[in-house]
């Protein structure tokens, strides 16, 4: 398992330049080794405002031709929805880049909530061109960190998702709204050469100090179960978020 590698930036704002340097670097260092890089973007405030950065000011430090984009967990909304983390990365970072419909593998959250998650399955043995029992290695799955201590959308208490082994995609119900989910298990994050947390302000810090510093105990903090097996575990933190860490 990975130690993590956390860094701590003054603000936000420069946790979002980072997170955007980083990304276009590993973008770069992976289209060098291997012709692509594939990447499981996340939902939410703080990613939109990586994604802007990624779509104007470093637009041009990326082959985006070369990338190809998945999604680490989606609402059952349609595409179109304001609740759609599709649809919020197409607005802030997609329709800015000149993209093939083929680089482009959202979760459909407009079907059912289980023949979504099939088809995610399905779409992810597809692209990656792996069979049953195996599991996809994305470059880099970029994850967010909620109040309640959950990532993707693997919540609190929801036994079935976070200990889910043998499925790469799973639907749930969870306390948040819209509650239908679909979302990656741990085993493909896991499996990621990288995985990404990004955290910014006060409101962040006592989940950022349980996941870190806290007791094991991932049915309650289910962030803490995101362990790459043979890659790297990646904060980025600000000051804010993490003021209440041991030794910070």
């Amino acid at each position: 398992m990975s130690e993590p590698k956390i860094t701590i930036l003054d603000d936000a704002q420069a946790v979002y330049v980072h997170a955007a340097e980083e990304i276009a670097h590993f973008a770069g260092e992976d289209i060098c080794t291997h012709a692509q890089f594939t990447i499981a973007l996340s939902g939410g405030s703080t990613p939109a405002a990586i994604y802007e950065l990624l779509g104007t000011r470093f637009k041009l430090s990326v082959d985006w031709k070369e990338v190809q984009f998945f999604w680490g967990d989606e609402r059952c909304v349609p595409p179109d929805n304001s609740e759609s983390n599709y649809g919020m990365a197409r607005r802030t970072l997609l329709t800015h880049l000149q993209l093939k419909p083929e680089q482009v593998h959202r979760m459909r959250g407009e079907l059912p909530p289980e023949e979504a998650a099939r088809s995610y399955e399905e779409e992810l043995k597809a692209a990656f061109s792996i069979g049953d029992d195996e599991v996809p290695r994305l470059d880099l799955v970029m994850l967010g960190l909620g109040d309640n201590r959950h990532t993707l959308s693997l919540f609190p208490g929801h036994k079935r998702a976070i200990e889910e082994t043998a499925r790469l995609v799973v639907c749930d119900q969870v306390e948040a709204d819209p509650p239908k989910r679909i979302t990656f298990t741990p085993p493909v994050a896991n499996n990621a050469a990288r995985a990404m947390f990004v955290a910014t302000g006060k409101g962040k810090a006592e989940a950022v100090r349980d996941i870190l510093a806290g007791p094991r105990d991932p049915l309650k903090f289910p962030a803490q179960v995101i362990q790459p097996t043979d890659g790297e575990l990646i904060w980025l933190l600000d000051k804010a978020a993490a003021s209440l860490l041991p030794n910070r």
